[in-house]
Order: C-alpha cells, then structure tokens, then sequence
C-alpha cells in the first residue's frame, strides 16, 4: 500500500468516526453527505481550529458548544439568493399558479430554507399572483441560526441590486424596493410576507415527512447528499405530497435513479419540476 492510500484510509477512519460521534451525541446526521464536499467542509474545520487532522475535531465536537455551533454553520448549506434561476419563478407564474388556485388553500413546504432568501421570493410571487392570502408556506431547515435570518428577513444592501433585476427576470410586476425598507447597510422585508410563513426546525436527513403539502421546495440541496440519502429524501417527500402535488428541485438533481421515481412525472425538464401522480400506489 503507497503513502497516499495509507494517508486516503486513514483519513476516511478519522472521517467516520468524528460523523459517528456527532450523530450518537448531537443528533446531527451528516454521514451521507457527499463525500467531495464533506471533506471539503471538514478540511475547513481543520484549518478554522489551527489543527492538523481532522480526528482533533472530535474532542471539539464533544466538549465545546461555541465550537460546535460554528461547526453546524460550516455543515449547513447556505447557498441561496433572492429569485435564483428568475426562469424557474416565470414557470411558477405561467404554468403553476393556475393549477394551484383550483384548490381552496395550499401547503408548499420550502424544504432547506436556509437563510430564507428564496421563501421570500416565493412570498412576493404569490402575492402579486394574488393567492398569498390562501396559501400557507412552511420554511424548514436543520440550522438554527440560519431559521433566525429567515425568521428575522434582514439582508445586506450590497445583495439587493442583484436580487432586484432577478426579481425583474422573474416576472416581478412593480419594484423589489416596495417590499422592503432600508436601514443603515441593510434592508428588512416588510412583515405582511411573513404572515403566511411558518419558520420550523426540520432535519431531511432524520426527521419524518412533514404534511400533506401541495408543493415541496428543496432546490440545490440534495447535490450535497450521496445517492442513498437523497433517495430516503426522496421517499420522504413523496410521503409528505399530495396526489398531483409539485416537487421542485434544482436544475442540477434528478430524482430519475430513485425507487420513487416511477411516482413521479416530469412536468419541467428545465426547472426539474416533478409531479406526483396520482394513479401510481407506491
């Protein structure tokens, strides 16, 4: 056996048992994340604690909370913007809405939330379609700290021009400025959005299905996860959808190798927008 392969099996052993220790203690279940960007995460860790292996993390995992809790931001996935992909919401606004509105109250279920950039946008797009008001939208994620922004809706100034034209690229229908007011180098998102908003804990990874929703949400998440855990996700959100519901994942997932995967159908090739149907029994 080389160096490298001695130093490869090593590594995964440390791997292993610093993931195993933080399930049997914290609950955290990060062990099917995709290996690539697990160790990328880690190595970060590493380099944040001034350490030199990743097997000196386990004593930090175990015994100091403010360590810990800047571990879990390092894990969480906090890749998100305001109106991200704008053509996935002009399919939302063109395709989607119209169907939603023949029932009389929906359920969409932002599944990953994260810092909630992208539970607003879905917020504004169903107010200007004139349907906010019979739709209950349930954002969840794992992290903590990452619900509080959410919940908060507070946000830099430098990211709003952004965010104003992809609002724009959407489909946005006034300005993105009248939805929230600026203070210092920040702006806050008026609180009417937030009325039909739930902000909860939820962990895809451990948790169990979450309602009967109209639509799921998890777009850019399940790219981190290998392929055993995103099909238990999979499987979680055909529990938690609706006959005709919407699954909507990002443009890089596919759920085409997953055991649920005759239970869907293809409605957006594009926008990767799955929908449940109904005469399949699972």
């Amino acid at each position: 056996m080389t160096i490298n392969m001695k130093r490869n099996e090593i590594e995964k052993i440390e791997v292993d048992l610093l993931l195993d220790a933080i399930y049997r203690y914290h609950g955290y279940d990060f062990r099917n994340y995709a290996r690539v960007s697990l160790k990328r995460r880690l190595n970060n860790m590493v380099r944040y604690a001034e350490v030199t292996h990743i097997s000196e993390l386990l004593n930090k995992v175990l015994y100091d909370k403010e360590f810990f809790d800047r571990f879990l931001q390092e894990m969480s996935i906090s890749v998100t913007e305001m109106f991200r992909d704008p053509h996935f919401y002009l399919t939302m606004r063109s395709k989607i809405i119209d169907i939603l509105k023949t029932y009389p109250f929906v359920k969409i279920w932002h599944a990953g939330c994260s810092t909630g950039e992208e539970v607003y946008s879905m917020a504004i797009l169903l107010h200007e379609e004139k349907f906010l008001g019979k739709t209950q939208i349930y954002a969840t994620d794992y992290n903590p700290y990452s619900l509080e922004i959410a919940r908060e809706g507070v946000y830099h100034l430098k990211d709003i021009q952004k965010y104003s034209q992809s609002y724009l690229d959407a489909g946005g229908k006034i300005s993105l400025a009248d939805y929230y007011y600026g203070k210092y180098k920040s702006v806050k998102f008026h609180d009417f959005l937030k009325e039909k908003i739930t902000f909860a804990h939820h962990n895809l990874v451990t948790d169990t299905s979450f309602g009967e929703m109209n639509m799921i949400i998890c777009r850019n998440v399940l790219i981190y996860f290998d392929k055993n855990l995103q099909s238990k996700v999979y499987s979680l959100f055909n529990d938690s959808l609706i006959h005709d519901g919407f699954l909507c994942l990002g443009t890089k997932e596919s759920m085409s190798f997953s055991e649920t995967h005759p239970c869907f159908e293809l409605f957006s090739d594009k926008e990767k927008i799955y929908r449940k149907n109904s005469s399949f029994a699972y």
